[in-house]
């Protein structure tokens, strides 16, 4: 019995000893001894493979027994190595620059060159291989790597050197300024469902942080027929496949290769006019399937992208059956520079362990990311073992200094110091943006406005001011929830009213209560469409007071929630007393030729009568909304909610009660808006828009300030949205009856202008605006805008309103999104 037992023990130990995994490493260099970065390395008819590191060095770890290792690099020909897996093994592998043999083809002058047979081929295949995978799964490692390449010492008088030197870059201000790996679950099913559980991360100087490295956002499938990446390009890329794809680029066939039995050609693709959002470099395409085997293609700033120079891709694929190809490694490699800082860097994705017929939940895909607390805890004894492309020098260095960075900044002595650096008063910076005192260990922050933009003049209350302070406390770091007290206080010189209010705003539940009451001075329309500052200048300078004012002493309590997915909804009730006001101040700077001040009563501008009578009003309201969105981010904080592709509509209700604590409203409004921004229309842009409608049902008591508003315009300088009007006068159209408001508006993303050889630098897009309202009394409103906009979002526009078809107004409008 003994001796069975311990024969039985021996063999587990023995078994477990040899089904240990063998790890197989080396370098991969060209002919004249240079390393090939990011080379592909995979086992032979599976879906396990690695990819090289920027320094050519490989790891890869397989279970023992007999395989054939691949080696592949674009440029290059591939190479074959059988290993015998029992021990751990260096195999250092040299790769010859790639042959591509010319088939022998009749050529005629003027005949076409033979890769358009070819693309043709592969672009009748596309839908095809886009559509060939109803679903699969996929282990997905990514590593991020961003360099500082060079810098000033000094910019803006904000100190460089110092900066660099406290986040490990080297006394040239050079280095990596962020490197990270991450490893995740990747589940898709057609048409865009995806779900990634981030396995593990980490981040190069901090022990806190999760990775940026998203497999979701580094994919790439150039079966579509055009490549939307926000942000990069204001214009979808389009693929060299796609259907409209001979239209925009020149094809130059370069020849065969014979891989795994496989003919392989290569075919060069430039665009045909250098504006165009298209790519360069070369695709590699199957002969007879037709399909891509791999690609190298880069894009530069010629084809007026945003905030790099050059940005290039390269993906390559590998058979995971006899039938489907998936890709095995995708690359984006980026260079940029802006005001004497240059930046490189790469971000690579390798896939392994794909199932392309796997058994998927589709309730899974309501949660398309998935990062636990747990994830940033792995020990490096675990990423040594389970990293597929291994550190350079530079890297392992750079985790290990700032690995004593990280514990140093997140103590307490160190937050400490941080807060009595930051926290030091400075009268120059309170002036211009007030102060803000800062506790990050106990997670608690201080904020007083600034007295400089808390200051205005109007013709109500004279000289004016308008402070606020606030305290913000977190509660709950794991929901990410905090508790605030907010208070703001103000005085009119001219009218000499003082007023203040407090507020308080704390989770209960999966509520958020906000309590506040005071009284203040404020905008007649309440969404106050022209700014403190806005009125102040044009008060000033212009003699136009645009801004009308009323007091408001209140006391208002207000719950919001999610009630699931894309479902919102708010409530409050409020108690006010309202006070109209008249005008008591008349200095200007100067006095433009028929320019005088109007009186505070925007329906009769002429005489200062009271636009209302001193009234109370005890109102409920209640809202609610659905984007028909049930997608969602898992955090460690919490959820967080994805934004539709459908529209988001909205349900409101306004109940003003008479007899409540005084009150003289009585009245009821129902109103419904839907609204969606930025729905791609692909090559010609996007488009937005709102449309509103309301109705008082029964208006047997309400004031002015009651009115539905709308969001006019009648300055230079206006603040950009979805519903905003560009030329309709603040207060005039006001209603108390019923109201249809719609909005639209068209971003042409640079389609136009970007022909233009003097204006396709600017990276203009051009803005065409429609805006239009129906009241009783104003009729058929409306307004056309045209215009271009920056990639910072100034836009300069010319509109022209017109009403019940003739024309009313005209003006230049500059448009700003505060």
């Amino acid at each position: 019995m003994k001796h069975t037992l311990l024969l039985s023990l021996f063999l587990v130990f023995t078994c477990g000893l040899f089904a240990q995994d063998i790890t197989i490493s080396g370098k991969i260099s060209s002919e004249d001894g240079k390393p090939i970065p990011f080379a592909t390395v995979y086992v032979k008819n599976s879906t396990k493979g690695t990819s090289a590191n920027s320094e050519g060095g490989y790891t890869i770890n397989i279970k023992p027994g007999s395989y054939d290792l691949i080696y592949k690099a674009l440029g290059y020909g591939q190479e074959t190595r059988h290993v015998d897996a029992k021990t751990n093994q260096t195999i250092n592998v040299t790769l010859r620059a790639e042959d591509f043999q010319l088939k022998e083809v009749a050529i005629h002058a003027g005949a076409e060159d033979p890769a358009y047979a070819i693309i043709r081929k592969a672009i009748k295949k596309r839908k095809g291989y886009l559509n060939e995978v109803n679903a699969y799964t996929a282990d997905v490692y990514v590593k991020g790597l961003q360099k500082m390449l060079a810098a000033p010492k000094k910019f803006l008088g904000f100190d460089v050197q110092r900066a660099a030197r406290e986040n490990g870059l080297d006394s040239n201000r050079r280095g990596i300024v962020y490197l990270s790996e991450s490893q995740s679950k990747l589940s898709f099913m057609q048409p865009d469902n995806y779900h990634e559980e981030m396995i593990s991360s980490k981040v190069s100087g901090s022990n806190q942080a999760f990775s940026f490295n998203r497999a979701s956002d580094l994919r790439v499938n150039f079966y579509d027929n055009m490549q939307v990446w926000e942000g990069l390009s204001n214009r979808p890329l389009i693929s060299p496949i796609a259907d409209n794809a001979l239209f925009y680029y020149k094809y130059k066939w370069m020849g065969i290769a014979i891989e795994n039995g496989e003919t392989i050609n290569k075919i060069q693709v430039t665009p045909r006019r250098g504006y165009d959002p298209c790519f360069s470099g070369y695709i590699y395409i199957i002969e007879d399937s037709w399909r891509l085997q791999a690609l190298s293609l880069s894009i530069t700033k010629k084809a007026n992208i945003n905030f790099v120079d050059t940005l290039s891709v390269d993906q390559t694929f590998f058979p995971v059956n006899s039938k489907v190809w998936m890709p095995s490694t995708i690359k984006f490699e980026f260079t940029g520079g802006l005001f004497g800082f240059r930046i490189g860097g790469y971000f690579i994705s390798v896939y392994k362990n794909y199932d392309v017929n796997p058994v998927i939940d589709k309730k899974q895909f309501k949660e398309v990311l998935r990062i636990t607390k747990e994830v940033n805890k792995k020990d490096s004894a675990y990423w040594d073992q389970e990293r597929p492309i291994p550190l350079t020098s530079e890297e392992v260095t750079d985790y290990q200094k700032k690995a004593i960075l990280a514990k140093k900044r997140e103590s307490k002595e160190y937050l400490d110091s941080l807060d009595r650096e930051h926290n030091k008063f400075d009268l120059g910076g309170f002036l211009l943006s007030g102060y803000y005192h800062n506790n990050r260990y106990k997670h608690e922050s201080f904020r007083v406005s600034s007295p400089l933009f808390g200051t205005s003049y109007n013709t109500v209350q004279g000289l004016a001011l308008d402070y606020s302070a606030s305290y913000t406390k977190q509660i709950d770091s794991a929901n990410n929830k905090y508790f605030s007290v907010y208070g703001k206080a103000g005085y009119g010189f001219s009218n000499k009213l003082a007023y203040g209010s407090v507020g308080v705003a704390l989770p209960v539940g999966k509520f958020m209560l906000n309590v506040t009451g005071g009284s203040e001075v404020t905008d007649l329309n309440n969404l106050h469409p022209v700014s403190n500052l806005v009125n102040t200048a044009y008060t000033l300078l212009n003699r136009e007071n645009l801004e009308k004012f009323y007091r408001k002493q209140f006391a208002q309590v207000s719950l919001s929630t999610r009630v699931f997915g894309g479902w919102r909804a708010n409530a409050w009730a409020e108690w006010a007393d309202r006070k109209w006001l008249p005008n008591t101040a008349d200095y200007s700077l100067f006095h433009p030729k028929d320019h005088e001040f109007t009186s505070n009563n925007p329906l009769n501008p002429a005489q200062d009568l009271p636009l209302f009578e001193q009234n109370q009003s005890f109102k409920i309201g209640f809202r609610t909304s659905y984007d028909f969105s049930n997608k969602y981010e898992t955090y460690p904080s919490g959820k967080r909610y994805l934004p539709s592709k459908y529209p988001t509509i909205g349900l409101n209700l306004v109940k003003g009660i008479k007899d409540v604590l005084g009150s003289d409203v009585d009245y009821t409004l129902l109103s419904a808006d839907i609204s969606k921004s930025n729905i791609p229309l692909g090559f010609y842009g996007k488009t937005s828009f709102y449309i509103g409608a309301g109705k008082f049902i029964n208006a047997n008591s309400l004031f002015y300030t009651d009115f539905k508003q709308f969001n006019g315009n009648q300055v230079l300088v206006y603040n950009t949205g979805i519903n905003s009007f560009l030329l309709l006068n603040y207060y005039r159209y006001s209603t108390g009856d019923k109201y249809l408001e719609g909005h639209l508006e068209h971003n042409f993303s640079g389609f136009i202008t970007n022909k233009i050889p003097l204006l396709r630098k600017l990276k203009l897009q051009e803005i065409f605006d429609v805006n239009y309202l129906y009241t009783p009394t104003l009729k058929h409103y409306t307004e056309l805008g045209f215009g271009v906009q920056t990639n910072t979002g100034i836009r300069v526009m010319y509109g022209m309103s017109f009403n019940n078809g003739n024309k009313v107004n005209n003006a230049l409008r500059i448009g700003l999104s505060f």
